[in-house]
């Protein structure tokens, strides 16, 4: 395993999505896998040396913190393991049930630290941008989670590049904790990061962890291939175009002369960008898991590159909230 920094911390240049870990029966992921499914992966993952676990509070109605954090107790020191988590989405129906207001922002860590099992996460990060509170209110609710110790840095997800922008300034001129990671859509279908957020994480030299490396499996598979989460993914159904299945082939042409996985084609593909400190793989499989880890030493040609990249189509904005 390779490890590089993301602020202060050393991190796996792979980073373990827990989404496809959670009860299949609580919250909006029926493809996610139960407690004694997942276990065998995040183990696995451990062996291969990942210590960088990114989980929400919303995945699966909370219940993937609660298997995240039960297997690396097991399995792991904890000083050794760099454990993010996210909030934003909604946890319960009525008022105060969602977003980013002090008072929700102060309920879901302590209601995260409970499900995980620990006294902090490493990185605590919104989970989208809320148009509905003052950003500054927003800002300083995070600081003060910071410096009651529950997170050791903050970091933030999709949004536009003005929206973070505004936010990092907001947190300089208060001398508030500052946002240390963008988690934000970007691969070989959905390159539109590429025209502001990524130029400016660079700039500012935030850390980025994208989110869909391998397009919810788009970039792995034949176009018109289905599979149990293709099938009930509202959400991942509306983030690519016909226009893609073109990129889906060139993929295949290059793994297949290569004779490499297309998932190490398309890992290998974002690797090449600096700005990117570690991709999320969703990790069901284990060929998943060696095809992550094989990425890491494959090396793509400027003349594949180009012939990945060639089909590409602009696509509107999708990630954001």
């Amino acid at each position: 395993m390779r490890y590089t920094k993301l602020a202060g911390m050393d991190v796996s240049e792979i980073c373990l999505g827990m989404m496809s870990y959670g009860d299949p029966n609580r919250g909006g992921h029926p493809w996610s896998l139960p407690e004694e499914d997942s276990r065998p992966f995040i183990k696995a993952a451990l062996d291969a040396g990942i210590n960088f676990f990114d989980t929400a509070n919303v995945y699966s109605a909370g219940s993937s913190e609660e298997i995240t954090g039960g297997a690396l107790r097991d399995f792991a020191r904890r000083d050794e393991i760099v454990l993010a988590t996210k909030v934003n989405g909604r946890m319960h129906d009525g008022v105060n049930g969602a977003g980013l207001s002090r008072k929700a922002i102060f309920a879901e860590i302590d209601n995260s630290l409970r499900r995980l099992g620990t006294d902090y996460v490493d990185l605590y990060q919104i989970h989208r941008f809320d148009r509905t509170v003052p950003l500054e209110e927003t800002l300083e609710a995070l600081h003060d989670v910071v410096k009651s110790g529950k997170a050791r840095y903050i970091g933030a997800s999709s949004m536009y590049a003005w929206q973070f922008a505004k936010a990092l300034f907001t947190q300089r001129e208060n001398g508030w904790t500052r946002f240390v990671s963008m988690q934000n859509h970007y691969n070989l279908l959905y390159r539109e990061e590429e025209r502001e957020m990524l130029p400016f994480c660079a700039d500012q030299g935030i850390a980025v962890i994208p989110w869909s490396p391998l397009a919810r499996g788009r970039l792995v598979r034949d176009w018109d291939a289905t599979t149990a989460r293709t099938e009930t993914d509202e959400f991942g159904s509306t983030l690519y175009l016909e226009s893609d299945r073109a990129i889906v082939e060139e993929v295949a042409a290059v793994a297949s002369a290569r004779g490499v996985s297309r998932a190490q084609v398309a890992l290998a593909w974002l690797r090449r960008n600096p700005v990117v400190t570690a991709p999320i793989v969703g990790i069901t499989k284990p060929a998943q898991l060696d095809d992550a880890v094989a990425a890491l030493d494959f090396e793509l040609t400027d003349e594949e590159v180009r012939q990945l990249e060639s089909g590409y189509q602009p696509h509107r904005v999708a990630g954001h909230s």
